[in-house]
């Protein structure tokens, strides 16, 4: 987990941004995140938080602040070794490592470019500054407040850029931070010191009228706002430039011959920290040994991600570190217009750079190549290899000694580089969305992003990171001044139309012309996996469905996804399952679409469903063993690896978001049968992980499905759970409807354990909206049904749910007599989900009748079976119960821990009403 707080309230957790929604809220954390590991006093919060003029519950509000903190802190359960507010009598603090907080990091790099000099300390201080996304909790905070809090850091960042441009001036880079200073001159229009610098730029560049017009606008504001002069060092400097004092021009100039041949550095370039700093450890290991050190980088990713820039923006900072110069060749391994550079272009071109004349190179590439290391040995050169298709393009340009840094970029991951000749693979992924932001803020002005924030946050999740879309998008936002952002991101807010939006006449800013040169690459069974991919539902896929879809073994399959894997078209993101970034997708999709024919998809397709519900059948048999099966059509293809139940939750755990996309296409395609059954399979999953809204939109779709297949048994099903979907999120009055349907159903067709289910369903539907005779009518009725049937595990359910009702009625004696002897059918007969279930049961039960000890102990081991079972439903229930034995037993701190989990987890669950309850016992613990 991060912090960020040199800007937007940031808080980046496994991938994901947490929202806090509350804006005071996010401002205690901020304030807090700002002094981590030290306790401000609650006097102190309350004048910060409501800015001197705090309302009379200001205390008990700040308790309820904090309380909600903790528990939006820990979406997964709390963990105090990442982050743990901490109260005592007098204030609160954070604890956590610093190191997880932007401030923090902001001080260090300083602190260590302050120790250092030259393109170091610039590159420390780069560093820095590229923390700051915008103003110090910019979302959060209020511009009086910012001043208390944060001005201190404000005025560090302004140092920080004032001594990083010292130390580019002082390295001659005065033309490549002319820009940047006049932003911060606009920004900070009295700081002397960065006017004199951007005098200085201006001067060294023979802008003379611009450097003395710079200081003319300094000395109108300063004496129409403040009434004062600049000070003396600003005149000094001011008087040398008219003298024409040539000690003022610095500009180093490389000796004769030296080649300069990076290209331009791009304008735009942001993020990519760790990558630069990663560059740049290699670089000094390279200098620093004789023997033995990796010289060779190799950036490797999709196209568009931003490779070349990488490599340009690197290579320009540390220019000055290569003064024997800098060789670039586009080598065109990937191009819509050229065939890839042989060995021996490429090799005829470097040694004209390196000043042969064209008559004296060698007629033999090996001696071009023994000629070309001879020159370059010894030299301390940068020699960028830019846009390779393979290892045997790159291998002849490598020089034969280790003074030389070479960068390799490629989409495809050459692992010849690697084996044979020490190459450090670099793999680039997408932009965060704060990177991916900054980079649009920078080439539109911030104004335009923060007047149409809904606008910007679709162009950020279609363009997904890539900064080859956040490119092309911004050109066009550009090009068209006049344009809303909103009629942009509504061409991109459309899958049908993302792509052509993100075209362009220039086949290099085409999104849809770069990835064509990858997929024009692929032989033919690579090409056709990879439009498969982008033909199937889901956001990833396993092996062995990527198997059923493809209709090839297993090792086939493995071998071509590692195949595009290494071109950097899909990413196998965790162990056995691979995804492709959403605009590849796309693409993949076209060319399906354009490639296969009808037939060879809609045959893909089928596999994968029939895969899909084989599989979920066969798991949740593992999850429920007990729960009558349902008939499957014979399947041929790959078998699940699947072989007891927590291997059965992980697989659910993993695919769900599969299997919601595969019951939708199958919808879409006529599938009913697969429809209803995809539902069925999912339930067990959906109930226990108290995924109720996913629940009630399978059954939607399912007993849809049954109506079309007209299978009575099918609809009885289905409108049974589709009833209990709905009791569950409190539509009571549907939830009636559809179950009444199930019985009757039923009762049509004599199916008397449908009946049991129905009247079994009906009374949780009661119970669940507060009509408790009601509800033990119908669970005595579904007990009856199940002691004709004698099945003793639907007979141990039953007679929890009658004992369920009767203690909801006061009939303690009875409901602990019905739920004894649930418990020990379910214990006979190894029912591990009806066993916690009725452990619950039994802990409400006497926890009702005053036996505190005895609650504790029931719902404690209900809680131990629910986890192991992996219901967290049903744990959320007991914590929740938990919670109020020991509030009644005087323990407030295991209250408030137990009623935070079970906070959580309601919310998780979208368990409103619920969430709603327990957050009252503990505002009323922390009032």
């Amino acid at each position: 987990m991060e912090f960020r707080l040199l800007g937007r309230l940031e808080i980046a957790s496994g991938g994901r941004l947490l929202e806090l929604k509350r804006r005071r809220e996010r401002c205690l954390l901020g304030v807090l995140l700002l002094q981590p590991n030290r306790p401000i006093s609650i006097d102190r919060l309350i004048d910060l938080l409501w800015e001197g003029e705090p309302p009379p519950a200001a205390r008990a509000s700040l308790h309820t602040h904090v309380s909600r903190l903790r528990a939006a802190l820990a979406p997964g359960g709390h963990d105090p070794s990442v982050i743990d507010l901490v109260g005592d009598a007098g204030g609160y603090s954070v604890r956590v490592d610093p190191d997880r907080v932007d401030t923090h990091r902001f001080r260090e790099l300083i602190g260590r470019a302050q120790a250092t000099e030259g393109d170091e300390r610039v590159e420390l201080l780069r560093q820095a500054i590229s923390l700051w996304r915008g103003p110090l909790l910019a979302d959060t905070a209020s511009p009086r407040l910012r001043i208390r809090v944060g001005s201190e850091l404000a005025e560090l960042r302004m140092s920080a850029a004032e001594l990083m441009f010292e130390a580019e001036l002082a390295a001659g880079r005065h033309r490549e931070v002319i820009d940047e200073i006049s932003e911060l001159v606009e920004e900070q229009p009295y700081r002397e010191r960065l006017t004199g610098q951007l005098m200085l730029a201006l001067y060294r560049c023979d802008r003379h009228e611009d450097a003395l017009s710079a200081y003319r606008r300094l000395c109108a504001r300063l004496s129409e706002d403040l009434g004062v002069d600049p000070g003396p060092e600003l005149r000094a400097l001011q008087d040398r430039m008219l003298r024409g004092d040539r000690g003022l021009v610095t500009v180093p100039h490389s000796p004769a011959g030296v080649p300069a041949q990076l290209p331009a550095a791009p304008r735009w370039f942001t993020a990519r920290a760790s990558e630069l700093a990663e560059l740049t450890k290699m670089l000094d290991g390279t200098q620093a040994e004789a023997v033995g050190s990796d010289v060779i980088a190799m950036i490797v990713g999709a196209g568009g991600i931003g490779k070349t820039w990488l490599a340009l923006h690197w290579g320009h900072l540390h220019r000055d570190r290569f003064p024997d110069g800098q060789l670039f060749v586009n080598l065109h391994g990937f191009d819509p217009t050229q065939r890839p550079m042989s060995t021996a272009t490429a090799v005829r071109g470097l040694l004209i750079a390196l000043g042969v004349a064209p008559d004296a190179i060698p007629r033999e590439l090996a001696a071009q190549v023994g000629l070309y290391r001879s020159l370059v040995a010894a030299r301390r050169m940068l020699i960028v290899l830019d846009n390779a298709r393979d290892t045997a393009q790159v291998v002849d340009l490598l020089p034969g000694s280790l003074s030389c840094m070479v960068i390799v970029t490629s989409r495809n991951r050459l692992t010849g580089l690697i084996s044979a000749h020490t190459a450090h693979p670099m793999l680039l992924d997408v932009l965060a969305e704060s990177a991916a932001r900054d980079l649009l803020a920078g080439r539109l002005g911030e104004h335009r992003l923060t007047g149409e924030p809904d606008a910007l946050a679709t162009l950020l999740s279609a363009c997904g990171g890539l900064p080859l879309a956040l490119s092309v998008t911004a050109a066009r936002v550009v090009t068209q001044p006049q344009a809303q952002l909103a009629e942009i991101a509504a061409e991109l807010r459309d899958t049908a139309t993302r792509l052509q939006a993100l075209d362009d006449s220039d086949p290099q800013a085409s999104l849809r012309a770069v990835m064509s040169w990858s997929y024009a690459s692929l032989p033919f069974e690579l090409a056709r996996l990879f439009a498969l991919l982008g033909a199937a539902p889901g956001p990833d896929i396993s092996l062995t469905a990527a198997c059923a879809l493809a209709g090839l073994a297993t090792d086939e399959t493995r071998a071509a996804l590692r195949a595009l894997e290494r071109q950097s078209l899909v990413q196998q993101h965790v162990e056995g399952r691979w995804r492709m970034h959403d605009l590849i997708r796309l693409y993949a999709g076209e060319r399906a679409v354009i490639d296969l024919s009808a037939g060879e998809r809609e045959a893909a397709a089928r596999r994968l469903a029939d895969f899909y519900v084989h599989a979920a059948h066969a798991s949740d048999r593992l999850l429920d063993p007990h729960r009558p099966p349902i008939e499957v059509d014979p399947f041929d293809g790959p078998v699940l690896p699947v072989s007891d139940p927590a291997e059965a939750l992980a697989w659910f755990s993993a695919e769900h978001a599969c299997l919601v996309a595969v019951q939708d296409a199958a919808a879409t395609s006529g599938w009913d049968r697969a429809v209803w059954q995809l539902a069925w399979t999912l339930n067990t999953f959906h109930q226990r992980q108290g995924l109720v809204d996913d629940d009630l939109r399978a059954w939607r779709a399912g007993a849809a499905a049954t109506d079309r297949i007209g299978d009575p048994t099918a609809q009885t099903r289905a409108y049974r759970l589709l009833g209990h979907a709905c009791a569950r999120i409190g539509r009571h009055q549907e939830s009636i409807q559809h179950l009444r349907r199930a019985l009757t159903l039923a009762e049509e067709a004599g199916d008397i354990i449908s009946q049991a289910h129905a009247h079994s369903a009906l009374a949780g539907n009661c119970g669940l909206s507060g009509d408790f005779p009601r509800a033990l009518r119908h669970a005595q009725r579904g007990l009856d049904l199940h002691e004709f049937l004698d099945d003793p595990v639907w007979k141990a359910d039953a007679l929890n749910t009658v004992g369920w009702y009767e203690a909801q009625l006061g009939q303690y004696e009875q409901a602990h007599d019905h739920c004894v002897r649930a418990l020990e059918l379910c214990r006979r007969h190894a029912d591990h989900d009806g066993e916690a279930h009725t452990l619950d049961s039994l802990g409400y039960i006497v926890h009702r009748t005053g036996q505190l000890d005895s609650a504790l102990t029931y719902y404690r081991e209900a809680l131990r079976m629910f986890r192991k079972l992996g219901n967290a439903y049903g744990e959320a229930d007991s914590l929740d119960q938990l919670g109020e034995v020991h509030r009644d037993l005087g323990d407030l701190d295991e209250a408030a821990h137990d009623w935070g989990q079970a906070l959580t987890m309601y919310r998780t669950q979208r368990r409103v009403a619920d969430a709603d309850r327990v957050q009252q016992h503990l505002d009323r613990i922390y009032r």
